[in-house]
């Protein structure tokens, strides 16, 4: 270990450096070990020189590490590096993506607030405000995503916030984020927006106009479907009562997580290019099969938002969603066909899952609030890894010759 230490040259210089250098090195500052790799702090607490010391980091007079439900150097290193990608002036992380959402409504929210939300969102996210946040007092309701004069419409004088999952999960519907931005700032609201499936690297929200963004890193900032990890990017002031926020209810993220997370994100223009043209390839396959009734996926021209994806994204993601004839039956004949693809209900990982959304990601949703989001019993959703396509295709043609 180094006598004096002077980080000097050991930290690189980051001014003006392009996304893919941002992923792998934004974040990092060495140790007087002068490690080059980033390290893995596995600590619960931290030591000070004296009383004094410790009184003035407790009471905020001094920066640095409490405990590390507050703040842990690797899970602030990969806070910095999700900032910098998002181009936020801080991000904050969390246990999960379910616990971002939880600490972002929990913060900007009270009793007596109303909040606006995509009809199409994740069938948990639906659970969480509506079997939860409603219990303490939030109005809640639901417009459809790429509405934009129908969510002007529904915006009350108690209007908190606007939250949209954009792309949505599982029919990669669009919303136009600079318009709903505009309108939500014109009533006074916040827009926040899911960036789960497109990440910083096919889509920047608050470039868009959005204030708050939201990943489950769960997906595909780890990759491989390893851990649970969710992160939320804004403004500075808003993240600080997230902070706040976590410090005292402790959905915070694990530095372990946080570690492979980061080495998640050095491989992430990769991947999802990777994904992205294999998601293309298949989702252009599955259309032109005669048992396929429709294909949702934003890269094909007949999605209703194709263009607008181009416009707003630098590729069209890695979920393809397809509906076929028979319902529930024959949805399950085909997913139980296949031989390759996991039967599971994660997406985001480098292996390709297959599942059925009625019964699964949006099974916990009544029959009618299911058919309000476009969700059918024919409905099979494929989240595309990074396998070879042509074996990719070869069995999904075992789930169509089960039709």
């Amino acid at each position: 270990m180094t006598q004096e230490w002077e980080a000097g040259r050991l930290d690189s210089d980051l001014d003006g450096v392009a996304d893919d250098t941002l992923a792998v090195r934004a974040g990092q500052r060495r140790t007087p070990e002068a490690e080059h790799g980033e390290p893995l702090f596995m600590t619960s607490s931290y030591v000070y020189r004296s009383a004094a010391e410790a009184a003035a980091r407790f009471a905020g007079e001094t920066p640095g590490n409490v405990y590390s439900r507050y703040t842990n150097p690797t899970v602030r290193t990969f806070e910095e590096r999700i900032a910098v990608l998002e181009q936020a002036e801080q991000a904050v992380a969390t246990a999960s993506g379910m616990a971002a959402i939880l600490a972002t409504v929990m913060t900007l929210c009270s009793a007596g607030d109303h909040v606006l939300v995509s009809r199409s969102v994740f069938g948990a996210t639906v659970s969480l405000f509506d079997k939860y946040f409603k219990r303490f007092g939030l109005e809640v309701d639901y417009v459809p995503l790429a509405d934009i004069a129908g969510w002007d419409a529904a915006i009350k004088p108690n209007t908190k916030l606007l939250f949209v999952e954009s792309p949505s999960n599982p029919l990669a519907e669009i919303v136009d984020i600079r318009a709903l931005a505009d309108v939500a700032h014109a009533r006074g609201t916040l827009l926040v927006v899911d960036n789960c499936f497109c990440t910083p690297i096919l889509q920047k929200p608050l470039t868009l106009g959005a204030d708050i963004v939201i990943h489950s890193a769960t997906k595909y900032i780890d990759g491989q479907g390893r851990c649970l990890g969710g992160v939320v990017a804004g403004r500075r002031e808003q993240m600080k009562d997230i902070v706040g926020f976590l410090r005292t209810a402790g959905p915070t993220l694990s530095p372990f997580n946080a570690w492979v997370f980061l080495k998640g994100l050095e491989t992430l223009r990769l991947r999802m290019q990777a994904h992205c043209q294999s998601a293309q390839a298949l989702a252009e396959w599955l259309e032109a099969q005669p048992g396929v009734a429709k294909v949702y996926y934003a890269g094909l021209e007949s999605h209703l938002q194709h263009a607008l994806a181009r416009q707003q994204q630098t590729g069209f993601g890695a979920v393809v969603s397809f509906e076929v004839a028979g319902g529930r039956e024959a949805a399950w004949r085909f997913i139980d066909a296949t031989r390759l693809i996991s039967i599971t209900a994660n997406l985001g990982d480098s292996k390709t899952t297959i599942t059925h959304p009625a019964t699964t990601t949006h099974g916990r949703l009544s029959p009618e609030e299911r058919a309000k989001a476009g969700i059918s019993d024919s409905l099979i959703r494929i989240a595309v890894g990074l396998e070879e396509v042509a074996d990719l295709k070869a069995d999904l043609a075992r789930g169509l010759a089960h039709l």
